[in-house]
């Protein structure tokens, strides 16, 4: 295509990534986690791809881009689950990686680079007695950028909630235009720039509040029923007297699925896991007695976030070893109604058996303590998984759709309006990760 080539002479062809290999890597994130998504985006490709080593250089690709009309489709690693990466239209990936600057630390905030990993980005924290407040559990990976443009929660949500509740105080916002603004964002307007999928500006720098260094130690404790293991979070998540970062709760069979823990599980029980405060540790030794329930495994503080995590089960990685281990697995993301949750659930395995398993993640949402589910689901067909997805929503269990591409259409609470405003402002030609917003390109797609 000419325009490769135009942009190769004007940012160096060392700097346009056009191997087939490495477009089709850049183009694709874990949409596959989803058997309609997978059918949907496999064939979904860039043209090429470009890194951008510094904001000047993206503003230059922006430029050119708009003048030729060029769809862009922003990038952090890739580990977002709904398709928020692929493009949809060709043209060209916008890799961030190479936006990892960590710009300033102070005692209370952090301000970085897009790009910067979020595992570096606490690691390098730690070493200065601080730690973020939130972070996904694929934080090895993940981007800055990537999460706050595709995530919500994570490790840490429990104790302070997700991007909405006050864990992202600052974004810069490159927009689409001939002559592309700069936009320092904050307050209230903020928040139409998280989890938008990157529709209406790129990110390429963020401030994030940060907290002082906690020892965690990290637990698996099993029960043997999954309703002792509820109960016995739902006590733990309501605790403030134990200070914790992750509490997670699997019903077996998921446990079966994890690989590198088996020798220290027992078939058949249900397991917390677990990010606990150091000195809060014999409290919670105290409220496991209560729950009859056993510690299986321990990872003391001093092995923090070196070689096995307890994280790296939890959240949407126990949807990823079910994956791994089992055949034909996807899954949902729900809320159940916490006076009816072991009623709904019953109603569930009495219709579907173990077609459908419980996951639970507590967390905090303005300040209150509630759990998001993300079952596990024996795919059968796109039929069979919406049959299961209305027999939820029919007994009053809400789903966020994990099994679309458009923005909005999961369940989260965005404000489309505004979104679709700013859309316009800041990207007039419609070039900024095209199709993601619900309109008639959905059609066009699929035509």
């Amino acid at each position: 295509m000419m325009w490769k080539d135009k942009l190769m002479q004007l940012i160096g062809e060392e700097n346009v990534i056009v191997k087939q290999a490495a477009v089709d890597r850049l183009s694709k994130d874990f949409y596959w986690y989803s058997p309609v998504l997978h059918e949907q985006l496999r064939d979904k490709v860039a043209d090429c791809a470009v890194a951008p080593k510094t904001i000047e250089e993206l503003k230059t690709i922006v430029q050119f881009a708009v003048e030729n009309r060029i769809p862009l489709t922003p990038r952090g690693a890739g580990t977002g689950n709904y398709g928020q990466g692929v493009p949809l239209f060709g043209g060209i990936v916008l890799d961030l990686t190479r936006l990892n600057q960590i710009v300033e630390v102070n005692d209370t905030t952090v301000k970085v680079q897009a790009g910067v990993k979020m595992g570096i980005l606490e690691k390098t924290l730690r070493k200065e007695e601080k730690e973020l407040r939130i972070f996904p559990s694929t934080f090895m990976k993940s981007t800055v950028g990537g999460f706050l443009c595709g995530g919500s929660g994570g490790i840490g949500s429990i104790r302070w909630g997700n991007l909405w509740d006050g864990n992202v105080l600052e974004v810069t916002i490159i927009t689409i235009e001939e002559e592309p603004r700069i936009l320092n964002v904050s307050g209230e307007e903020m928040h139409d720039y998280i989890h938008n999928y990157g529709t209406t500006g790129i990110l390429v720098e963020a401030v994030l509040p940060i907290e002082p260094k906690t020892e965690w130690s990290q637990f698996i404790v099993s029960f043997t029923t999954f309703q002792q293991a509820v109960l016995f979070c739902d006590e733990l998540a309501h605790n403030e007297a134990i200070t914790k970062r992750l509490l997670s709760v699997c019903e077996w069979p998921i446990p079966a699925h994890f690989q590198q823990l088996k020798k220290h599980l027992t078939e058949d029980k249900s397991i917390a896991m677990l990010e606990i405060a150091e000195p809060a540790v014999p409290l919670l030794h105290e409220l496991i007695d209560k729950y009859s329930g056993e510690v299986s495994f321990t990872i003391s503080s001093d092995k923090y976030h070196k070689g096995l995590k307890v994280s790296d089960f939890t959240w949407n990685h126990a949807t990823l070893w079910a994956h791994k281990h089992g055949e034909n697995i996807t899954y949902l993301q729900a809320r159940f109604d916490p006076q009816r949750v072991f009623e709904q659930m019953r109603l569930i395995r009495e219709k579907f058996e173990l077609e459908v398993q419980f996951h639970f993640e507590f967390m905090k949402n303005k300040g209150k303590v509630t759990s998001g589910s993300l079952p596990i689901v024996e795919y059968k067909s796109k039929e069979r998984l919406y049959e299961i997805i209305d027999f939820f929503e029919e007994n009053g269990v809400s789903v966020n759709d994990p099994h679309t591409y458009l923005l909005g259409s999961g369940g989260y609470n965005l404000r489309m309006k505004e979104i679709e405003t700013l859309k316009k402002q800041n990207d007039p030609y419609d070039l900024l990760n095209k199709g993601k917003i619900p309109k008639d390109e959905k059609m066009e797609l699929m035509n």
